[in-house]
């Protein structure tokens, strides 16, 4: 039979209370454990990401563009009058020189004109000779007349003279005296109107002739610019360089300014960069820049900043101060570095590619043991093309995630695997 102990409720209830305590104290401590813990952090493997030490020391401000090797001195060929391509003689990529042909254009009417300005220039040649021969015969005639009323005057005075000294002896009467004296006084007076005349006459055909010689000078500019435009006809190069388009075929009509050709001097290249608008305010005349060929750098200096904005970008010329490496030619992509300036002492890191100058973002800092990385607020300066200045958040020695991390922007820590 079963024989009842004594205390054995009391035991129970006690045990109750124990675990219900333990229950009641347990479920708070572990919810706020719970709380406690940080969510689990998504892991990004190390080599899929670009990891940078910041440092302190000097660091150069630059900035980079793409762009292409451009002549600095390029010579448009235009077409100067109307005409119609009757030969092409060189095709792009020769060298040319100054008096080299490149094309002949034909005009039939510039050249009927031409010629027909030559044969009015040879008869106002000719008129000119003819005026001249008849200017002389009338000059000739002037001079026979007043030779002849010369010496009508002299005999008319020697006769008069002889007369006084007779009518002083008493041999001739006054009157045989006076008339004689009005003879020789009437022949002086029109000795000296045919001298008078003579010389009138003189000036009269200089006159004509200088007027003829006008004409036939004008005449001869007209021929000599007509003639010109049928040498014009024939397309010359102009200067020393190697021909880069001929833009017409054989056959084709081209009017005055038609553009017919382009010739450029490879040797003497510049670099045209277009510069991101944001990053061009500081860019100055003068500031050292280098190009990349991809088969060489070159130095050089910027001579020339466009005022003008394009496509969000700014033009930039660079003087190339260095020898031109094998395969430098016109219209060859490049890429061009300008130097802003140099910082002796800074804080700096690898730009991160959402970094911008005078803002403040958010990286990923390493831990010590390199396992995790933790969001840390940074607040950058300056930058250059592959730096940035870091003036809070991170110390020297720092190791952050330079590389996009847009993808794990919700979360405050990674792991690297």
């Amino acid at each position: 039979m079963d024989v009842p102990r004594r205390g054995a409720a009391r035991k129970r209830l006690i045990r109750r209370i124990i675990y219900i305590s333990i229950v009641a104290i347990a479920v708070p401590l572990i919810t706020w454990q719970i709380r406690k813990l940080e969510p689990a952090a998504p892991s990004v493997e190390r080599a899929t990401v670009w990891i940078d030490t910041v440092k302190r020391g000097p660091m150069k401000r630059e900035v980079r563009g793409l762009g292409t090797l451009v002549p600095e001195e390029i010579l448009f060929i235009q077409a100067a009058n109307e005409g119609r391509v009757e030969k092409i003689v060189l095709r792009p990529g020769v060298n040319v020189t100054e008096d080299t042909i490149l094309l002949e254009l034909s005009n039939p009417e510039l050249e009927l004109a031409a010629a027909d300005l030559e044969w009015q220039v040879k008869q106002a040649e000719a008129n000119y000779r003819d005026l001249k021969v008849k200017m002389d015969t009338a000059q000739l005639d002037l001079q026979s007349s007043t030779a002849r009323v010369q010496s009508e005057y002299v005999q008319a005075k020697l006769k008069a003279d002889r007369d006084i000294q007779l009518g002083k002896e008493g041999l001739a009467p006054d009157l045989t005296v006076k008339l004689s004296v009005a003879t020789a006084e009437e022949a002086a007076k029109r000795y000296e109107i045919e001298k008078r005349r003579l010389e009138i006459s003189g000036e009269s055909a200089e006159a004509q002739l200088a007027a003829q010689r006008v004409q036939i000078e004008k005449l001869r500019a007209a021929w000599q610019l007509k003639k010109q435009q049928v040498e014009q006809l024939k397309i010359r190069a102009g200067t020393r360089g190697v021909l880069q388009q001929l833009p017409v075929e054989v056959g084709q009509r081209v009017t005055p300014g038609t553009l017919l050709a382009k010739v450029a001097q490879p040797w003497k290249l510049k670099a045209d960069l277009k510069i991101p608008e944001t990053q061009a305010k500081d860019i100055q005349i003068g500031q050292i820049a280098t190009i990349d060929t991809r088969n060489g750098i070159i130095p050089g200096r910027v001579s020339r900043i466009d005022p003008a904005v394009i496509n969000g970008t700014v033009t930039v010329d660079v003087k190339l101060e260095g020898e031109l490496p094998p395969g430098a030619r016109p219209d060859l992509s490049v890429d061009g570095t300008i130097e802003l300036e140099r910082l002796d002492d800074v804080l700096y890191v690898g730009r991160p590619v959402y970094g911008q100058p005078n803002t403040t973002v958010g990286m990923f800092k390493l831990t010590p043991d390199g396992k995790e990385a933790r969001r840390v607020q940074v607040k950058l300066g300056r930058t250059s093309v592959n730096t940035i200045e870091v003036l809070e958040g991170l110390t020297v020695g720092d190791q952050v995630v330079v590389s996009d991390m847009s993808e794990w922007d919700r979360y405050d820590r990674i792991r690297l695997n």
